[in-house]
């Protein structure tokens, strides 16, 4: 008999009451049952599985407005509503800002979550990309961000695509260019940084410059005997980190996967029109309106990395000099579409 709900013996059980021992007793059951290896190759023929659970993380350096985009109050008093009026959605009951139609069409796709209020005014992406504030006491190498923990904990889907990529540009205010890093739980975490200050700059240094795969293996298997000592005299985690990334640079650098996951020229040329198209102008002192990083992103999704984090625009008007509205008008159809 095959038994997943466990026991009804709450004090042993998980919040969903399944007990450890029973949950391990699923992979036990080979005689008179289904053993796990069975459960797994039924998902398998069943086409589930096949494919892996992803995070695309779009910052938006400075926070658009809540209530003008996702939150309007058309009934409220005139100094609170804003000039934009709300549509509906495909998700009954739920309306969002009319400059964003195609989001609408696709609700049922996200949700809203508006519980999530920002614990400091700072509005920088240490928050988003850490879930902490610089006024937490800070450990001996800083805190991970998101995508570094799904990298540890997850590893890979495929040695030729680093699970954890930035798409981050640097900007003149430089908390809104910062992935984060991957802080106490060592270097080999870090998010591979793909872009670089010029938005036009080419991925060049990706590929092996004359150099044989024999080669490049001589090259391993030397630099394997000059660090033995000094790796097994060093156990921190960034000895390890390095151990690490060597691995994942000879992955990615024998292999054209990350390369063709950036070069949207492979993708069908109707698909990369409807992203709209890139405008390398940084705002001020945000980031680039490279809108086609959004297509990048999914590509590199689909290649097998877990977490992309973005920047996107600047998002910056909530001050006293007017522009909240006339922005908002240029910027929402963009992210709209690119979205």
């Amino acid at each position: 008999m095959l038994t997943i709900l466990g026991h009804s013996d709450r004090s042993a059980s998980h919040c969903d009451g399944v007990s450890r021992r029973s949950f391990l007793k699923i992979g036990g059951m080979a005689a008179g049952g289904l053993s796990l290896a069975q459960l797994l190759s039924a998902e398998a023929q069943a086409g589930t599985g096949r494919s892996h659970k992803a995070i695309i993380n779009i910052f938006l350096p400075g926070g658009p407005s809540h209530i003008d985009l996702f939150d309007l109050k058309p009934d409220a008093p005139s100094e609170i509503r804003g000039e934009f009026s709300p549509i509906r959605t495909n998700v009954p009951g739920m309306e969002i800002c009319e400059l964003f139609p195609r989001l609408a069409k696709n609700a049922d796709k996200f949700a809203i979550v508006r519980s999530l209020v920002g614990s400091e005014g700072h509005h920088d992406g240490f928050q988003c990309m850490t879930g902490r504030t610089k006024r937490d006491v800070m450990p001996a190498g800083g805190f991970p961000m998101m995508g570094s923990w799904v990298s540890k904990i997850m590893g890979p889907t495929n040695d030729a695509i680093p699970p954890n990529v930035s798409l981050m540009y640097p900007t003149g205010n430089r908390t809104w260019g910062e992935p984060g890093s991957a802080g106490f739980i060592g270097a080999a975490y870090d998010p591979m940084a793909l872009v670089a200050k010029d938005p036009l700059a080419k991925a060049s240094s990706m590929t092996l410059q004359g150099i044989s795969l024999e080669r490049l293996a001589d090259r391993r298997r030397l630099l394997s005997s000059m660090d033995r000592f000094r790796r097994q005299a060093d156990h921190s985690a960034e000895m390890q980190g390095v151990d690490s990334f060597t691995q994942q640079a000879l992955s990615i650098l024998t292999s054209s996967q990350l390369v063709d996951a950036l070069d949207i020229s492979k993708e069908d040329p109707a698909i990369v029109e409807r992203y709209g198209k890139n405008d390398p102008t940084y705002q001020r002192d945000g980031a680039p309106k490279m809108v086609q990083n959004f297509l990048i992103a999914r590509r590199l999704v689909e290649a097998g990395a877990r977490v992309v984090s973005m920047n996107y625009s600047r998002w910056d008007w909530h001050g006293g000099d007017g522009l909240n509205f006339p922005r908002t008008r240029q910027e929402a159809p963009l992210l709209d579409q690119a979205l």
